[in-house]
C-alpha cells in the first residue's frame, strides 16, 4: 500500500467536508423532519408511518449498505475505488431527495405506495453515496493526527447543515408555502438538492485516495465476512453506531412534537422576543413570526452552536487521551441531560434552553470521534489479517446508521400512536404529552447508556492505536 504524501491540505479537508455537509442535508432532514411529515404533512398514519420507516429502513441497512460495500472494495478506476460512487450518485441523490418530500394527490393507499417507493429509492441512492464517501475517509491518509483533524473538519461542516436544517427550516418552509407545509417542504427540497449535488461534485475533484492495496492483497467477500465476524471491535462499533443513532432520531424526530404540543407558547414566545429583536437588528430575520417554528429554531440553535465549540475540543483530547475514553465519558454525560428534560415544566423555557446547550456541547466533542473510531477499525483488521476491506468495514457505520434511524423513527411514531397522539389537534390528552415527554427523554437516553457499557469492551485505546499505525506505517512503505 501506498503511504506517500500522508499530509493533507485545507483545501482537501474542506472539499471533502463539503461531502458530508451536502449528505446531512438529506439526512437532518430525514432524522428531523420524516415522522412530522408522513404525519402531519403528507397524512399517514403514525401507524403506517412507524412500519414504513421500520421496513424500509432495516432492508436499507441489511441489504443495501453489505451490497454497496462489497461493490466499492472490489472497484477499480482512474479515480481510486471510492471517489466514483461519489460522482455517479451525486445527482440521483439529489433527485430522489426531492421526490421524497414530494405530496402528489394519491389516494390514501397511493400515498402510502408511493411513500415506499420514494423512501426506498432515497435510502439507496443515499447509501450508494454516503457509504463509499465515508470509506473514502479511510484512504485519504494513514496518518491519525490528520485523519481526526479532517474529522473536526467534517463535521463542523455537518453542524452547519444540522443548523440549517434544525433552526431554519421549519420556519422557511412555513414561509415558502404562505401556510401550506407541502407547498414549502417541495420548494425548500428542490433548493437542497440543488445545492448538495453540486456540493458533492466539488468532493470528488478535490480529494485524492492515498492508500491503495496491493494486487496481491485482494481477497473474496467470503474471506472479507470471517475477517468481520472474528473482529470484535468491529461487531462493537456496529451495535454502537445503531444505539447512538436510535437517540438521535428519536429525539430528533420527537423535538418539533414536544415544542408544538408541550412547551409553553406564551412563555415561549416572551422569551425568545428579545432574542428575535437582537437578531433582526443585525439581519438574521429568518426565524418566522410562529413562536413556535421560531423558538423550535433557537432551541436547536443554541444546542448546534454549543456542539460545534465541543467538536473543536474533539481533535486534542482524542490525541492525548485516547478516541474510546473520550467518547465513553463525554457521550455519558451528554446523556444525563437528556434525561433532565423529563422533569422540566413547559414554563420553564431558560432551563428547557439551557439543557439543549449542555447536551450539544458534551455530545458536540464524541462526533468526530465515532467516525473516527471506525477508520481505526479498518486500521485494526488490516493490522490483523493483513488485508484491508475498507468499504465493508465502513458499512458497520452506514448498517447502524441506517439501522438506527429507522428503528429510532419507527419508534417516534410507534410510540406517538401507542400514547394516542392524534396530528394536527390543538389540544392532546394528558397521556399524548406525556409520551412526549418520555420521547425526549428518557426513551432517547436509553441506547446512549448502553452504548456507554458497551465500550468497556472495545479494545482499541489510545496505546493500540499508537502501535497500530506505526505497524501499518512500515508495512505500506
Amino acid at each position: 500500500m501506498n503511504d506517500i504524501s500522508q499530509k493533507l491540505s485545507i483545501k482537501e479537508k474542506i472539499g471533502y467536508s463539503l461531502g458530508d455537509l451536502a449528505a446531512n442535508l438529506v439526512f437532518q432532514t430525514l432524522m428531523t423532519y420524516l415522522a412530522y411529515f408522513y404525519t402531519d404533512i403528507y397524512g399517514l398514519s403514525p401507524t403506517d408511518s412507524s412500519i414504513i420507516m421500520l421496513v424500509v429502513g432495516l432492508i436499507a441497512a441489511f441489504i443495501f449498505n453489505p451490497i454497496i460495500g462489497v461493490l466499492a472494495d472490489r472497484t477499480s478506476t482512474k479515480w481510486g475505488k471510492f471517489r466514483p460512487w461519489i460522482l455517479v450518485t451525486a445527482v440521483p441523490l439529489g433527485c430522489v431527495a426531492l421526490l421524497a418530500f414530494s405530496t402528489p394527490d394519491f389516494s390514501y393507499q397511493g400515498k402510502v405506495i408511493y411513500a415506499v417507493v420514494t423512501y426506498t429509492l432515497l435510502l439507496l441512492f443515499y447509501a450508494s453515496n454516503n457509504l463509499p464517501y465515508s470509506a473514502l475517509s479511510g484512504v485519504i491518509t494513514g496518518d491519525m493526527g490528520e485523519r481526526n483533524s479532517m474529522s473536526s473538519y467534517r463535521f463542523v461542516a455537518v453542524m452547519f447543515a444540522q443548523f440549517f436544517v434544525q433552526v431554519f427550516m421549519l420556519g422557511i418552509i412555513k414561509s415558502a408555502g404562505n401556510g401550506d407545509k407541502a407547498v414549502g417542504i417541495e420548494k425548500v427540497m428542490t433548493v437542497l438538492a440543488i445545492v448538495g449535488t453540486i456540493m458533492l461534485l466539488i468532493t470528488f475533484l478535490t480529494t485524492k485516495e492515498r492508500i491503495i492495496p496491493k494486487p496481491e492483497q485482494k481477497s473474496s467477500i467470503k474471506e472479507d465476512l470471517r475477517d468481520l465476524m472474528k473482529n470484535k471491535p468491529w461487531i462493537i462499533m456496529l451495535t454502537l453506531t445503531t444505539l447512538v443513532f436510535i437517540t438521535l432520531a428519536m429525539k430528533g424526530g420527537s423535538y418539533v412534537y414536544y415544542f408544538e404540543n408541550y412547551v409553553n407558547k406564551e412563555e415561549l414566545a416572551l422569551f425568545i422576543q428579545p432574542i428575535l429583536d437582537f437578531l433582526s437588528n443585525i439581519g438574521l430575520n429568518h426565524f418566522g413570526n410562529d413562536p413556535v417554528s421560531a423558538g423550535f429554531g433557537l432551541f436547536n440553535a443554541g444546542g448546534i452552536i454549543f456542539m460545534i465549540v465541543g467538536i473543536t475540543l474533539s481533535k486534542n483530547l482524542a490525541d492525548k487521551y485516547g478516541k474510546r475514553n473520550i467518547f465513553g465519558i463525554f457521550l455519558f454525560v451528554s446523556t444525563l441531560f437528556i434525561l433532565g428534560f423529563y422533569f422540566l415544566p413547559p414554563g420553564d423555557i431558560l432551563i428547557i434552553f439551557l439543557s439543549q446547550i449542555l447536551h450539544g456541547f458534551f455530545y458536540g466533542i464524541t462526533i468526530p470521534i465515532l467516525w473516527a473510531m471506525i477508520a481505526d477499525v479498518a486500521d485494526y483488521s488490516e493490522w490483523l489479517n493483513n488485508r484491508r476491506a475498507t468499504a465493508i468495514i465502513f458499512s458497520a457505520m452506514m448498517v447502524g446508521l441506517k439501522a438506527g434511524l429507522s428503528i429510532g423513527g419507527a419508534l417516534t411514531t410507534l410510540f406517538l400512536g401507542s400514547f394516542h397522539y392524534v396530528p394536527n389537534s390543538l389540544t392532546q390528552t394528558d397521556t399524548a404529552i406525556n409520551g412526549i415527554k418520555l420521547l425526549v427523554s428518557v426513551f432517547p437516553a436509553i441506547p446512549f447508556l448502553i452504548g456507554c457499557g458497551l465500550l468497556c469492551f472495545y479494545k482499541i485505546d489510545k496505546k493500540m492505536e499508537v502501535q497500530i499505525e506505526a505497524e501499518l506505517k512500515q508495512r505500506r512503505s
